[in-house]
Parts: structure tokens; C-alpha cells; sequence
């Protein structure tokens, strides 16, 4: 086993410093076709490193490799291990320490990485539509790499498909939508593999600022565009908070709904969610949140998926800050409220044990593979404590100094203490003691002595719940809450509820085929933990329309434990849908 219990690579011994794609789109086979050229690092000795270069792969058709000489190219010997169900195969090549290898390769129509879309499943109905989901080891199913965000490389691209559809990468695209059938794109700085991404569509671009537009099918480009009419004010609070945007570009993709995530922070071009264009702009902290990811995760990364809190908890973290300059302290009061009472809940009636297997410390081995936890809200509020006990005056520069310190670095969460002893810690004694650093990197939960958010406006809304509640009465002025004042509402409500209830609520504020995917997520969820029949045929058009894992599976959850039935009849209407990190999901739900 190397560092990375999640790849076969050995990073230790040879790294891909630069990659080279060439690839076809083929639609119809739903596949890639091309090769993948790695110029490589060799740091062991011949001793230690054997000749060989192993990479990660999941179901690739290898078709030949070769190494690069003096006089061009020569086959080389490889073979593929046994493949296991969740790491994929070891591609093991051998080699004379070549400067350059090789892998001409094919994917599979089932890559987990890849989605292939009708023309059916977009906005505009006519042409079809693909795109990548790497983090967090899905790469492998789509390039043999080395698959770890230990291993840092500069791309090029050489990109061919059908001559109607727009391809973008994670990379330097421009700015135009000239269709041509033939792309090249360049990513000048190191990225990680989970950064790695391709779509490919009918896609046309508005832009946003000087350094941000988006990109997105023509029925939805505008609407877009001014939901998200805020991102270059978000860069400019961000850069004044903790450094430069140094990606040159932050372009957004909006993808179909079956993207399984809100967003993908794929660097110079984030991958968003559809669901977060509702109007109001009151969904735009996923934005803030992928933005942040421009200074903590791609920046500075986690050098494994077991120190996922340097990616999400720093991140979370950012993303509240840039919400607070954009949009006001109390909006992100209740953006943090909302986080910490969904976990906060979680813990509740968990055992000593669940408890350190749920939250453990955040110095400890994650079982992270591609699904969000509680963990990364543990370091956000960790974060949250340092800058409350240190005061901004002092928190800022240090993070902003982190930032700078480890830029296009990976590292995990030892170097970060070191950084943190040294920086911080050393020269301001006194302001933490070493158990209460010890109860956040170490022991299990939330510290008791951690202070959670307090919003006033939920102070209102709770009161009007529990009023209802007792009496029936409904919330006065509920018309006029904002988004985020009824997901509290709901989140803070009885998993259960009678009948009349559900239809007296309904009946007044028309929550059954809300058009917001936070609300719906959380309604629907109620719904189907009550038996809550009048609203099933709306419940079920929503699921089948949304595959955004977040909105989707704690609907699934709650139908398993009531209509497991229903559950599965809505799911194979679905699945054609669905994206295969989403599918696996709901089949783990349902015990398929």
C-alpha cells in the first residue's frame, strides 16, 4: 500500500508532472477513445522503483503503450491486476525510467466518471449532452492516471466530437462558442486528477465580468447568467480576504439535472447544478462555496481523501465569508445555522462509539469515497472558533499567509498543525489551551465549548413552528420568508406530521411542487416519512427530474422506511436519468 490507501500509484517513486489527452467523443458507442501521454518525474532509485509505472484505472480497454526514446516510440510490456470493485485495476507498465510513456485506451459506456446524455434529458431536447464527475475517484474510469490528490500535473488537450456540440475542460477554453468538431485547451497550472473534466454540448456563453461568465444551454444561459450576475463581486471580496485568484478565469458550466452534486469546483471552470437557478439568488452560497475551492482544495490540497476537512472544512469556511461581504451577516448566520442544526440533530442520538466513526477528530482516517459527511462542517466550525478566539485582525493574514505558503501544494493535516503551531499558535500563547486544540483534532463530536450559530430571524420562525404546532395556528408572514427562513422551518419540524397538518400547510404556502429544490428536498422528505399520499404524484415528478444526490436520497431514505415499494417504482422511471454515482446510491438505499 502506498500513502494513499485509495490508489494504486506510487508517487514516491515516479509522478506525472504534465498530461497530454487526445481523445474522440463517440455519442453513439458512448465512449472516449485516444490516449494519454504522461511526462514523468522519475524520484527513486532503480532499486526501489523496479522500472515500473503503475496508474489507476476502472474499467479502461487498454489498447498499447508506449515509451518515448531518442528515436521516437516503443512498445512497452504492461499487464492489468484483477480489479477491485471500488479501487478499479492497477495498470502496471514497465518501463526504462522513460521521460514520456504512452496509454492508448478506450472507456466503457458504465466509466462511473462519465454520464451520456439523450437529447431528451437537456433544456433544449435536440442534442445530446456528456460530462465528467472525477472527485472523487472517478478519473481512473476515465484516463489511466495517477489518481491521488498527492499527485499534481499540468494538461493539454486535444478534444474531438461531433461538429454541433461545444466542448469545455477544466482548462483554458475562451471565451467563444464556435462549434468547429476539434478543440484544444491548455491547463497552465498543477492541478490534482479529481480536477480533471470535460463536457461537451449545445453550449453557448454570456458573460459575467472582465474574469467570469457562464456557460450554459441556450434556453438557460440568460437566466443563468443573472442568477450568478454576482461571481466577480465574489472574487473581489475573496482576493481582498485571503490573496489572488491566480486561475486567471472562473467560468461556470450549468449542467442537466442529473449533475449529482451542487457544484464541481473544477478549476477555471466549476460545474454547477441547475437546481440553484430558482430567481432570488438565494441558492448562490453553492456558488460561494465553489469559488472558495479556487483558494482551499485547488490551491491548497488534501494530498488524500483521508484529510478531506483541508478541502471542505477550509472551503466551507471561505464560502461563509465571502456570503457575510456579499450579502450580509445575517444571511450567513443562517446559512451557518442551517449546517450546524442538520449535524448537530445527526449526533443527538448517537452512541459513544457511532459517535467517533460519524465525527471522529479531524486528525484521523476518513472513510471518504465521493459522498459529503459531517466532517468538513467540523473543521468549518473549528476554523470558525480559531478566528473567534484570535479576532479577524489576526486569523486573516494567518490564512491568508496558509494560502500563499502552500499554493499548488498538496499537504495533509500534520503539515497543517505545523503551519498552525508556528504561525499562530507560537506567537500568540495563551489564547488556546493544548485540550482544547486536542478536542477538535482528535476527539469525537462537536466540543461542548464550541458556539453555534444564533439567528434572530429563527428565533421568529421557530416560535411560529411550535405555535402551529400546538395550536394549528399558522406562521404569520410566512408568505414573505426568505429560503432560507423555511428550511429552517422544516428542518426544525417533526420528522412526522399528521395529515391535516401537511394539507392545512400546503393548502396556504403550495410547498407540494415548489419549483426550490432546498424546500422541496425537505417538504418531500416529510411527505414520505407521513404517508402523505396527496402530495406522492408531485413527490415522484421530482425525483424523476432532480438527480442531484443532495435533494434526492434523504427523499429515498424516508420512502424506504414507509413505501419501499413506491420508493423503487419511482427509481426505474428515474434511473434513465440519473447520473452512475447516483444511481449506486439510491440502490444502496433501496438494498438493490
Amino acid at each position: 500500500m502506498t500513502h494513499d490507501r485509495h490508489s494504486y500509484a506510487e508517487p514516491a517513486l515516479v509522478r506525472t508532472t504534465h498530461l497530454e489527452l487526445d481523445l474522440a467523443l463517440d455519442f453513439d458507442e458512448k465512449v472516449l477513445a485516444g490516449s494519454a501521454t504522461h511526462t514523468l518525474a522519475w524520484t527513486g532509485t532503480e532499486s526501489e522503483s523496479g522500472d515500473r509505472l503503475v496508474l489507476d484505472t476502472r474499467d479502461l480497454t487498454v489498447l498499447g503503450v508506449e515509451g518515448q526514446t531518442a528515436d521516437g516510440w516503443e512498445p512497452l510490456e504492461y499487464s492489468l491486476a484483477v480489479p477491485d470493485k471500488e479501487l478499479g485495476a492497477a495498470l502496471t507498465i514497465r518501463t526504462s525510467k522513460h521521460a514520456r510513456v504512452k496509454v492508448s485506451y478506450r472507456t466503457a459506456p458504465t466509466a462511473t466518471g462519465l454520464q451520456w446524455l439523450e437529447p431528451a434529458m437537456t433544456a433544449g431536447g435536440v442534442m445530446p449532452f456528456m460530462f465528467s464527475q472525477s472527485q472523487a475517484i472517478h478519473a481512473r474510469s476515465w484516463v489511466p492516471v495517477q489518481d491521488t490528490p498527492s499527485v499534481r500535473f499540468s494538461y493539454a488537450a486535444h478534444v474531438t466530437a461531433p461538429p454541433e456540440l461545444m466542448v469545455l475542460m477544466s482548462a483554458d477554453n475562451g471565451t467563444t462558442s464556435r462549434r468547429t468538431g476539434s478543440y484544444d485547451v491548455v491547463m497552465p497550472e498543477p492541478i490534482p486528477s479529481y480536477l480533471l473534466a470535460i463536457a461537451a454540448g449545445d453550449l453557448v456563453f454570456e458573460p459575467l465580468g472582465e474574469r467570469s461568465g457562464v456557460w450554459a444551454e441556450p434556453a438557460t444561459v440568460r437566466q443563468a447568467a443573472t442568477e450568478f450576475s454576482d461571481t466577480e463581486e465574489m472574487m473581489r471580496v475573496t482576493e481582498e480576504l485571503f490573496g489572488p485568484y491566480r486561475w486567471g478565469r472562473y467560468d461556470l458550466l450549468v449542467l442537466p439535472p442529473s449533475f449529482p452534486y451542487g457544484g464541481m469546483e473544477n478549476p477555471r471552470m466549476t460545474f454547477a447544478t441547475p437546481t440553484v437557478v430558482i430567481g432570488d439568488k438565494s441558492l448562490v452560497s453553492v456558488i460561494a462555496h465553489e469559488l472558495a475551492h479556487s483558494w482551499s482544495g485547488n490551491l491548497v490540497t488534501q494530498d488524500s481523501w483521508d484529510d478531506i476537512w483541508l478541502n471542505e472544512g477550509f472551503t466551507s469556511y471561505v464560502e461563509n465569508r465571502i456570503v457575510e461581504a456579499v450579502y450580509g451577516t445575517e444571511f450567513a448566520l443562517m446559512e451557518t445555522a442551517i449546517k450546524q442544526h442538520a449535524t448537530v440533530v445527526k449526533l443527538d442520538p448517537l452512541t459513544p462509539a457511532e459517535l467517533a466513526v460519524e465525527l471522529p477528530g479531524l486528525h484521523h482516517r476518513s472513510e471518504y469515497h465521493g459522498k459529503t459527511s459531517t466532517g468538513p462542517l467540523k473543521g468549518s466550525w473549528f476554523l470558525s472558533w480559531l478566528e473567534e478566539r484570535f479576532s479577524r485582525e489576526v486569523f486573516d493574514p494567518f490564512l491568508r499567509g496558509y494560502f500563499d505558503r502552500f499554493a499548488f501544494r498538496s499537504i495533509n493535516t500534520d503539515n497543517f498543525v505545523e503551519h498552525l503551531q508556528e504561525h499562530l499558535l507560537s506567537q500568540h500563547p495563551d489564547v488556546v489551551t493544548a485540550d482544547e486544540l486536542a478536542a477538535w483534532l482528535y476527539e469525537p463530536g462537536i466540543p461542548a465549548f464550541a458556539a453555534r450559530a444564533v439567528s434572530q430571524r429563527f428565533q421568529v420562525v421557530d416560535e411560529a413552528r411550535d405555535l402551529w404546532l400546538k395550536t394549528g395556528e399558522l406562521p404569520q408572514g410566512a408568505g414573505q420568508w426568505t429560503t432560507q427562513e423555511w428550511l429552517r422551518f422544516l428542518d426544525a419540524a417533526p420528522d412526522v406530521l399528521s395529515p391535516l397538518l401537511l394539507q392545512q400547510l400546503d393548502r396556504a404556502f403550495g410547498l407540494t411542487g415548489t419549483a426550490n429544490g432546498e424546500i422541496a428536498r425537505r417538504w418531500y422528505q416529510i411527505v414520505a416519512a407521513s404517508s402523505y399520499e396527496a402530495a406522492y404524484a408531485e413527490m415522484a415528478e421530482f425525483l424523476t427530474k432532480v438527480g442531484r444526490m443532495k435533494l434526492v436520497l434523504p427523499v429515498y431514505q424516508a420512502l424506504a422506511g414507509t413505501d419501499r415499494a413506491f420508493a423503487a417504482e419511482v427509481f426505474e422511471k428515474a434511473r434513465p436519468g440519473y447520473h452512475p454515482i447516483t444511481t449506486a446510491a439510491v440502490q444502496r438505499i433501496l438494498g438493490q
